[in-house]
């Protein structure tokens, strides 16, 4: 591999770490005779599926990734988060991660890091090479750093994400030429900075596969009108993973993976709803929308995806489940959550775990008190303005999934069996030659 000498004159070993987001490995190695470049780094390195984390959202996965440890330790649990003491909720953004980011080890251990458009990373951090923030990320003049790279990424038309309202229509056909630009610009920058070669470790993300496939997935899984253009856009991705694994000098490691997996989307699930029709969940008024204008006789109230919280005295402003009361509440619940089915007759939940399962340090006073990791098919909403449904038909066919991630490590001798998301930080850093304590992780090296 590489066409480029190193310019900075140190041969050490780097990584260059490419994100696909949501993109299932069943996807990929059911097509390795069609994804060529792929196929050649799971032939010439180690590829495999791993599991994701608790819940398989991308607010949470993101930061997870990117640290080695689990909501718990990061802080951020998903897309809508809640304050401590309060029914007031707010986004999850870069500062918002309490967790040390790979890149900030790398940049201790004295070296430079480029970063591009990684989710939950917004303002862009400065203790960095460069770095454009992704997901959630205002305008690129905002989101990135130095100057010198907005420059550059607006005189180049760069797209921190794609108009998802376009998938909203029938036609599908500008979504896809927006997707398809996206990937272009995004490619293109990509390009550029790997070209630089002025770095010891390159992340960026391909976010626009999350995208398609929220809109196109059942396309693909079941024949339907737009699978020849969702499997041209991913072979388009195959080809640019391609041709920047070409330019990659010979002491660098490619690695590709993706936080969660994907799956078609038979139904949404209003879970608020569904608390209020089964007396769990109440409103102050007929004109809820937030959830501060839930009661005080309110039990449990749900955030996405699949987040359940005990309405319980002194925590939240209006609790009313007391204290010695919890475990019964939440025991109750669980078992409700257990053996509710959908409308085909199959059940929501491939399991549900308590806060103690699923979540272990610092920042556990914001953590659900369960949290739902759904069968395929049932995709789990929340939301406060009521439905008249619990299960109803979004615009969206493609659902996260927390198994079926995918990890392709350009190196024979890394292991995948049995990993998941909290194993590419630490594995990163082994790659890398940074010292660790390995203690820091809930994940382990796989090489």
């Amino acid at each position: 591999m590489g066409l480029f000498d190193r310019i900075r004159g140190d041969d050490g070993p780097r990584v260059a770490f490419f994100g696909v987001d949501g993109v299932p490995h069943s996807l990929i190695a059911d097509h390795y005779d069609e994804f060529e470049n792929l196929a050649a780094i799971a032939e010439d390195g180690t590829a495999g599926p791993i599991d994701s984390i608790v819940p398989p959202e991308s607010s949470a996965c993101w930061p997870a990734l990117t640290t080695g440890v689990n909501p718990g330790e990061t802080g951020v649990y998903g897309f809508q988060d809640r304050e401590i003491g309060s029914y007031d909720t707010y986004v999850p953004m870069g500062r918002d991660v309490q967790a040390t980011r790979l890149w900030d080890r790398v940049a201790d251990d004295g070296g430079d890091a480029t970063v591009l458009n990684v989710p939950v990373t917004f303002p862009p951090q400065r203790n960095v090479q460069r770095m454009v923030s992704g997901f959630l990320s205002p305008g690129v003049d905002d989101a990135a750093y130095p100057d010198e790279l907005g420059d550059y990424l607006d005189d180049n038309d760069y797209r921190i994400d794609v108009n998802a309202k376009l998938g909203h229509s029938e036609d599908k056909e500008e979504f896809i030429e927006d997707a398809h630009k996206t990937l272009d610009r995004r490619f293109e920058a990509f390009k550029h900075y790997i070209e630089q070669d002025d770095w010891d470790l390159f992340f960026g993300v391909f976010m626009t596969t999350d995208r398609v496939n929220h809109f196109l997935f059942k396309h693909y899984e079941e024949d339907g009108e737009y699978k020849e253009e969702f499997l041209e856009f991913y072979h388009k991705v195959d080809d640019y993973l391609g041709q920047l694994r070409d330019l990659l000098a010979d002491n660098v490691t490619m690695v590709v993976a993706s936080d969660h997996g994907f799956t078609s989307l038979d139904y949404e699930v209003h879970l608020n709803e569904w608390l209020q029709q089964e007396g769990w969940l109440t409103y102050e008024d007929d004109d809820h929308e937030t959830l501060g204008d839930i009661d005080e006789s309110t039990k449990a109230y749900s955030l996405i995806p699949g987040r359940f919280y005990i309405n319980l005295e002194g925590r939240e402003p209006r609790g009313s489940v007391p204290e010695d009361e919890y475990e019964a509440v939440r025991d109750e619940l669980q078992e409700k959550l257990e053996n509710l089915t959908g409308p085909d007759g199959n059940p929501v939940a491939d399991r549900v775990v308590t806060k103690e399962q699923a979540y272990r340090g610092d920042h556990d006073e914001i953590a659900p008190d369960l949290t739902v990791v759904p069968n395929h098919g049932f995709d789990l909403k929340a939301g406060f303005k009521g439905s008249d449904d619990v299960f109803g038909v979004g615009p969206r066919n493609g659902m996260h999934s927390f198994d079926n991630a995918t990890l392709f490590v350009d190196d024979p001798d890394a292991r995948i069996n049995d990993a998941d998301l909290y194993d590419i930080a630490p594995t990163i850093l082994d790659l890398m030659d940074v010292d660790f304590d390995r203690t820091e992780f809930d994940g382990t090296s796989l090489v």
